[in-house]
Formats: C-alpha cells, structure tokens, sequence
C-alpha cells in the first residue's frame, strides 16, 4: 500500500500538470467553444476572491495570489481592462492606489467558469458517494488553506 502523503504528492504532480497543460481550458474549448486565455482567468478569479474577503483587488495583491512578479501580474490586468473584464477604481482609503473590480462581462465569464468547472469536476466524481465527496470537498479544502499558510510563510 502506498504511503498516503506519497499519494497525495503524486496527485498533486498530476493536478500541477494538467493545469500546466490546461487541459481544462482545452475540455472547455472542446465543450462550449469559450477560448479564454487560462491566465486572464486565473486573473478574474483572484480578483473574485479579493472581492469576497473584501480586500481591495490591487495588482500587487493579485501578484501575490497568483505567485507572479509584479509586471506579469500588471500586463494581464491591463489584458484584462482592454478586453472590458475589469476596471479601475481609484482606492476610497487611499486615492493614489488602484482597486481592481469585475465589470458586468467578467463578472459573467467568472460565473460561466464557475458553473463548468464545477460541471467536469461533478461529473468526475459522479460515481461516488454523497459522504465521499463530503468528505473530499472538506478535506481538500483543508489541504489547501494548511498548504497556503505553509507557502506563505516561506516567503
């Protein structure tokens, strides 16, 4: 029998691999012709989760989120507002910043995303249990924010 953390690291690598390949992005392509660039999504989706915490989305913070320097990180923001995913807000606390906000057209494809997403990743485990995914959904979810505060702490 295989060591559990042994696993866990071999389906990380795996995970790690299909993202590097974006091979969701290629199913959703295959599936409902979206061709989005993963990068501008992964963009929207920090911002998303800087909107739900109520932080303010600045470039340096989705800098950090998406573990990129501070130039790659303003290059795709600015993709982003050109392409009318995202705009600039000044900062109410402080008016010499920028705050980054969904517009109507990301907020949409942020929500299209969520909904196939979650779509492949049910039907990935649609043979499974209703406790089983209980449990993964909780267990995952715990191993990624034990794993953040562990990344974080590195830097």
């Amino acid at each position: 029998m295989t060591d559990p953390v042994v696993a866990v690291e071999r389906a990380m690598i795996a995970i790690r691999r299909a993202q590097t390949r974006r091979t969701l992005s290629k199913v959703a392509r295959e599936r409902t012709g979206s061709a989005v660039d993963p990068a501008l999504l992964g963009v929207l989706d920090a911002v998303e989760e800087c909107e739900e915490r109520g932080d303010p989305g600045t470039v340096t913070a989705l800098a950090s989120a998406l573990s990129i320097d501070q130039p790659r990180a303003s290059r795709l923001v600015a993709r982003a507002v050109e392409e009318g995913l995202l705009r600039r807000e000044a900062d109410q606390a402080d008016g010499r910043r920028a705050v980054l906000v969904l517009t109507e057209r990301g907020r949409g494809l942020v929500d299209e995303t969520h909904s196939f997403r979650q779509a492949v990743f049910a039907e990935t485990m649609a043979e499974w249990s209703t406790e089983d995914r209980e449990t993964f959904g909780r267990l995952l979810t715990d191993f990624t924010r034990r794993y953040r505060e562990i990344s974080l702490r590195g830097r």
